[in-house]
């Protein structure tokens, strides 16, 4: 497929209302600024980056979050990675590829295709489509963003045994008890030295840091509709132990009252050469037996996987694909 002659026109970002006062979001982010540093990039904003970067790579000119422009030309399509507030920010008189940081579940805006022009909405994974599938039908493709594998890469020395990643979202005091620290306090009883990473609480830069002297990561969270972080991890040459307990998607805003969904993944791109996955802490000390055979038996391909799907040129041309196709 060739790339387009044309500059793309993409649009991200992220909502910052006022809160007390007209006009206030402009003070709180110079004092968020000066008392929390640069802000860490999120997963939805990840997601963002990393397409540019991908589009970077294989030469492909874009323009981002210009309105002037799109405005007078409403022939080209804009591209909205997201957030959705963007789909209300100017009256849409252009052909709109929307996503893949896009709403927590259709019933946030049913009648999406109807009050907009968006011709395709994109999900970063399979599971989620299906779940997308019932309201928006065919109009749903999945996408999921690159990972940079000249950033994310192997090292040789290793100090720590298993790096713990800590994403469990929900009830986490419930899980801490019976799940994480029993996880930890079993590894160390065998003698592993141990290390732990909570998602929202680190830099990207320690999360790298901590990979590289990892031999192994346990992966903790109820489900994924991408993972870069676990992704991260695998570009790294890091095998993974993954909690993939399955069921249904557990969002406390939606399930059970307003969805019950079944079932989805927290590791939804993934083969045999990943890791092993467990389903809960029963079954931890026999999946870990098996995943330190495999271990030490030099079995697991993590990084190749990554190199052979997910890589940054490879999401950014499937992107370009699909925008050629409508």
């Amino acid at each position: 497929m060739q790339f387009p002659t044309a500059t793309l026109n993409l649009f991200y970002e992220e909502p910052d209302p006022d809160r007390w006062f007209l006009y206030d979001r402009y003070p709180r982010k110079v004092i968020r600024r000066i008392f929390r540093g640069k802000q860490r990039p999120g997963g939805q904003t990840r997601v963002f980056l990393n397409l540019c970067t991908g589009l970077d790579k294989l030469g492909v000119d874009y323009r981002l979050n210009d309105y002037r422009y799109i405005k007078k030309h409403t022939e080209e399509v804009a591209c909205i990675i997201g957030k959705p507030h963007v789909l209300d920010k100017i009256k849409w008189k252009n052909t709109i590829l929307f996503g893949a940081a896009v709403f927590s579940h259709p019933c946030d805006d049913p009648d999406l295709f109807n009050r907009l022009p968006v011709r395709k909405m994109l999900v970063p994974g399979e599971w989620m489509r299906q779940m997308c599938e019932p309201y928006y039908g065919d109009r749903v493709l999945v996408w999921p963003v690159g990972i940079d594998t000249d950033k994310w890469i192997p090292t040789i020395s290793k100090d720590i045994d298993f790096l713990i990643y800590n994403k469990v979202r929900w009830e986490h005091d419930r899980y801490n008890l019976d799940l994480i620290i029993p996880i930890q306090s079993y590894l160390e009883k065998q003698g592993f030295k141990v290390a732990n990473i909570r998602y929202g609480f680190y830099k990207e830069e320690y999360f790298h840091k901590l990979l590289n002297r990892s031999s192994a990561m346990i992966f903790l969270c109820e489900h994924e509709t991408q993972g870069i972080a676990y992704q991260q991890a695998l570009s790294s040459g890091v095998p993974i132990l993954a909690w993939d307990r399955g069921g249904f998607w557990q969002d406390p805003s939606y399930y059970p009252h307003k969805v019950q969904y079944a079932p989805v993944s927290s590791v939804p791109y993934w083969n045999n050469f990943c890791g092993i996955k467990f389903q809960n802490i029963n079954e931890f000390p026999n999946k870990l037996e098996e995943f330190l055979d495999k271990l030490s038996s030099q079995y697991f391909a993590p990084r190749d996987y990554i190199l052979n799907n997910l890589t940054l040129e490879k999401c950014a041309q499937n992107y370009l694909d699909i925008l050629f196709s409508i």
